[in-house]
C-alpha cells in the first residue's frame, strides 16, 4: 500500500509516534479510573437496621448499664445467613430472652422480625461515604446498584455509536478532542506495519496502569463525591493538549484532503528528523504514489457495507462478538470486586499488575503466532479460568480470587488483541466505524454483565457459568477470521477483497480454500 511506504519515509516509529502515544496513554489511564470507580464509589459497606436501643440516645437511657453494645445487638437484630447480624431485618421488639445462655434459635420466630423501616446504619471504617450508603441501595434496593452501573455504561455505548462513524466522516482529531473513545485507532494509523502491534499494546497498557492508579487514588480518597472530582479533573488538561495531536494523514488522503494530509506528513517528517524527506514531499508526489487509493476513496463508504459487502460481513460479525465477550465478562466481574475478596484495593492493584505481563506476552504472541490464534486462545483461556471457579468451594477464597484475577488478565490480553485485530481487518474508509461498532458491542456487553449478577439468587454458580461460556464460544468463533499478521493496513474495500484473493491464490496445493467472499 502506498501510504505505508510514505509513512516509512517520514518515520513509522520515531519521536513523533512516541509523543503521540504518550499524549494518548495518559488520558487512557484516567479513563480507566472512570470505568473502575464503581468498585469504590459504589462499594457496599457493612450495614444493619437502625434500632432504638443502639442508635437512639433516649431509648438507651432506660437500658441497664450492665448491658453492652454486643448484648443490645443480640436482642435487636436477628442472625443472618452467615450467622452475623442480619443486614436487612430487625426484631419488632427487643428479644430479651436471647440473652439467656441456654437460649436457642427456637426462642424467636421470623414473624418477630420486620424490614429496616427506619433505615440503616453503615460501617464507615473503610469508606466515609459511598453512593450505596447515601441512597440506601441495599436489601430490597440492592438491584439498583448494578442497574446504575448499566445506565452509566449505556452512556458510553451511545458515545461509541455516535463518535465511531463521526470520526470516519469528520476526522480523528476533532472527534478525539470531543471524546477520547477513538484514541486507540488514532495511534494505529500513524505507525508502520512492523510497529503497529507494539503501539497498540502500549496503548492498551494504559488501561493496566489505570487499574493500579484507580486503587491508589481510591485508597487515599474514601469519599465518593471527592473521588469523582479527583479522577475527573485531569481531563481538562487532556482536552487542552488534544489540539496538538495530529490528524490521521491516512484518513485525510483517502478522503481527498491532500493539502492537509501533506502538511501532517511534513510535520511528522520534521519531528522525526527526516528533513530531506520533508522537502521532497509535494502534492504531486502524493498524487503519483496514491493514485489508485485516492480514486477508490472518493466514494464514501456506508456503514451498511460492513455487513453487505462480500469480504466484510463475517469479519464484522465475529470481531463484534469478540468485543462483546470482553465487555460482558470483564465488566461483569471487575465491577464487583467485593465478591472476590475482602480487600478490594489489593484486588484492583492485582488486576492491573497481572494485566501488564499478559499484554506484553500478547505482543510477543501476536508477532510469533499471529492475530487469529492469539485472539482465540486469550478468550478461551479466560473463559476456562472463570468456569473453573464453579468447582472451587466458597471457603477457598484465595484460590477463587486468583482464578478470577487470571481470568481478567486473559480478558485484558483479549482486549489488546481485538484492538489490533479489528483495525487490521477493516479498510481505512470504514475502520473507525468498525471500531465504533466493536465498542458498541463491548459496551452492550458491559451493560448486560452487571445485570447477570442478579441471577445469582437462582444459583450462586449461574453468573460464573454465563461469564465463562461467552468468551469460550467467542474465542472459538475467532478461528473463522483471516490472519492479518505482517499485512499492510487496507485503505479501501477493494484492498480487503484483493487480500482475500491473494490468500486464496497462494494457498498450498491440495488444501481446501474458502472463497474470498466468505472472509
Amino acid at each position: 500500500m502506498a501510504f505505508s511506504e510514505l509513512l516509512d519515509q517520514v518515520g513509522g516509529l520515531g519521536r513523533f509516534q512516541v509523543l503521540q502515544m504518550v499524549a494518548l496513554v495518559v488520558p487512557i489511564m484516567w479513563l480507566t479510573t472512570q470505568s473502575m470507580m464503581e468498585n469504590f464509589s459504589a462499594a457496599v459497606p457493612g450495614h444493619r437496621c437502625w434500632v432504638p436501643l443502639l442508635d437512639n440516645s433516649t431509648a438507651q437511657a432506660g437500658v441497664p448499664a450492665a448491658l453492652g453494645p454486643k448484648d443490645l445487638l443480640t436482642v435487636s437484630i436477628p442472625p443472618g445467613p452467615n450467622h452475623e447480624p442480619h443486614q436487612c431485618r430487625r426484631f419488632r421488639q427487643p428479644q430479651w430472652q436471647l440473652l439467656d445462655p441456654n437460649s436457642t434459635a427456637t426462642n424467636w420466630s421470623e414473624a418477630a422480625t420486620e424490614p429496616c423501616v427506619d433505615g440503616w446504619v453503615y460501617d464507615r471504617s473503610t469508606f466515609t461515604s459511598t453512593i450505596v450508603a447515601k441512597w440506601d441501595l441495599v436489601c430490597d434496593y440492592h438491584a439498583l446498584k448494578p442497574m446504575a452501573q448499566s445506565i452509566y455504561l449505556s452512556g458510553i455505548l451511545v458515545g461509541a455509536a455516535v463518535f465511531g462513524q463521526a470520526s470516519d466522516r469528520f476526522g480523528r482529531r476533532l472527534v478525539l478532542t470531543l471524546n477520547y473513545l477513538q484514541m486507540a485507532v488514532a495511534v494505529m494509523e500513524w505507525t508502520s506495519t512492523r510497529a503497529r502491534a507494539l503501539a497498540m499494546t502500549l496503548n492498551s497498557l494504559g488501561f493496566s496502569f489505570g487499574q493500579v492508579l484507580m486503587a491508589t487514588v481510591a485508597y487515599g480518597v474514601r469519599d465518593w463525591a471527592l473521588l469523582q472530582l479527583v479522577v475527573s479533573a485531569p481531563f481538562f488538561l487532556c482536552f487542552a493538549y488534544s489540539w496538538w495531536l495530529a490528524e490521521s494523514a491516512r484518513w485525510l488522503l483517502i478522503t481527498g484532503k491532500l493539502e492537509q494530509g501533506l502538511q501532517e506528513l511534513q510535520k511528522v517528517a520534521a519531528i522525526n528528523g527526516k528533513r530531506a524527506v520533508q522537502e521532497t514531499l509535494t502534492t504531486e508526489v502524493l498524487l503519483s504514489a496514491m493514485q489508485e487509493e485516492l480514486s477508490a476513496g472518493q466514494s464514501r463508504a456506508s456503514p451498511r457495507a460492513l455487513f453487505c459487502t462480500p469480504g466484510l460481513g463475517l469479519r464484522t460479525c465475529v470481531s463484534t462478538l469478540c468485543w462483546f465477550a470482553f465487555g460482558f465478562t470483564f465488566y461483569g466481574l471487575a465491577l464487583d470486586l467485593q465478591t472476590l475478596g475482602s480487600n478490594i484495593f489489593l484486588l484492583q492493584v492485582l488486576i492491573g499488575v497481572v494485566d501488564i505481563p499478559a499484554k506484553i506476552g500478547t505482543l510477543l504472541l501476536l508477532s510469533r503466532l499471529g492475530r487469529r490464534p492469539t485472539q482465540a486462545a486469550s478468550l478461551v483461556l479466560a473463559g476456562l479460568c472463570i468456569l473453573t471457579n464453579m468447582l472451587v468451594p466458597q471457603e477457598m477464597g484465595a484460590l477463587r480470587s486468583a482464578l478470577a484475577v487470571l481470568g481478567l488478565g486473559g480478558l485484558g490480553a483479549a482486549f489488546t488483541c481485538v484492538t489490533v485485530y479489528t483495525g487490521e481487518l477493516f479498510p481505512t474508509v470504514l475502520r473507525m466505524t468498525a471500531v465504533g461498532l466493536g465498542q458498541m458491542a463491548a459496551r452492550a456487553g458491559a451493560i448486560l454483565g452487571p445485570l447477570v449478577r442478579l441471577r445469582g439468587t437462582h444459583g450462586r454458580s449461574l453468573p460464573l457459568l454465563v461469564y465463562g461460556a461467552v468468551p469460550v464460544l467467542s474465542g472459538l468463533a475467532a478461528l473463522l477470521l483471516p490472519e492479518t499478521r505482517s499485512l499492510p493496513l487496507p485503505d479501501t474495500i477493494q484492498d480487503v477483497q484483493d487480500q482475500a484473493v491473494k490468500k486464496a491464490t497462494h494457498s498450498p496445493p491440495g488444501r481446501t480454500v474458502l472463497k474470498s467472499t466468505h472472509f
